[in-house]
């Protein structure tokens, strides 16, 4: 049996650590204990896990000391390694936005012309500027940024945003978005055969995981007379599974419903003369 393991590092603190080790668990990885500890191993499958700063991954899978990562596509791009994009992951989003002041009037991009700008994501903000041709004055900072215009160290910001309760407390407002992030899944480019055999296993798991929250399993009961509309309202995976039931004229129909569509689909069966709809969620989706 081998002894390979696939080394993954993700953040040991910050916003996408919880969603990190949830993801991995809904995957089927048991961790080893790994509180307060840089390394722990998976007691069921070939994985080492390394617990790192965010802004140290990509790095450190650059150098191939992990072989992937979990990180803020924030943090991929500012740092610019030599890193490839696997996978997007559907958590941590945000946005790299330019905030000014609440009072201000801004009328577009133009408006940072000759501006002095705070934050912590020189490379992307000085690629947003080149882009739209706009000479300014980049100040970088590491915490804080949004105190920046009310000490009189910058005219404006860039920083991540998520609710924009931080900007509103800071008397900021936010104008302009450069960048809208995810958590993603990055790979050193130069993984061998063996590894990427593992990285595949994973990613089927993370697929499916990431599949099943978008969805819904549901079973209801269908009068056969408005068998054939209600089934054409259920295009599920494949086609709906329709089963007798034991009293004359009905049938038991199940399927598989996107979770964007699913009240919308729920009111047009309910109309169709569907009865009993139990709506069951799904753990795993096996395509």
């Amino acid at each position: 049996m081998s002894s390979v393991k696939l080394r993954i590092a993700i953040q040991k603190s910050g916003r996408l650590y919880e969603d990190s080790l949830k993801l991995l668990k809904d995957c089927g990885i048991d961790l080893k204990n790994g509180i307060n500890k840089l390394k722990t191993e998976a007691e069921n499958f070939p994985m080492e896990i390394f617990f790192l700063r965010d802004d140290d991954i990509p790095q450190y899978v650059e150098d191939a000391v992990a072989d992937i990562g979990i990180a803020g596509e924030n943090v991929i791009y500012e740092k610019n390694k030599k890193v490839t994009v696997t996978e997007k992951l559907g958590f941590g989003k945000c946005r790299l936005s330019v905030a000014v002041g609440r009072n201000e009037q801004y009328n577009g991009p133009d408006f940072l012309r000759n501006k002095k700008i705070a934050t912590t994501y020189p490379v992307l903000l000085a690629a947003f500027l080149e882009k739209e041709k706009i000479p300014a004055e980049i100040h970088e900072i590491s915490g804080s940024v949004e105190i920046a215009p009310g000490i009189g160290l910058a005219d404006a910001i860039v920083d991540l945003v998520s609710s924009g309760s931080t900007l509103f407390m800071n008397g900021l407002k936010e104008v302009e978005t450069i960048l809208h992030s995810e958590a993603v899944l990055i790979r050193h480019p130069g993984l061998n055969a063996e590894r990427m055999r593992i990285l595949d296993k994973l990613l089927f798991r993370i697929r499916s995981v990431r599949k099943a929250r978008h969805t819904k399993y549901i079973l209801l009961n269908a009068p056969n007379a408005n068998l054939k509309e209600i089934i054409s309202l259920l295009p599920g995976m494949k086609s709906p599974t329709v089963l007798p039931l034991a009293e004359p004229g009905w049938s038991s129909v199940h399927s598989v419903v996107n979770e964007n569509e699913f009240w919308d689909i729920i009111e047009k069966l309910t109309e169709a003369g569907a009865q009993g709809i139990l709506v069951v969620p799904i753990e795993k989706m096996i395509l």
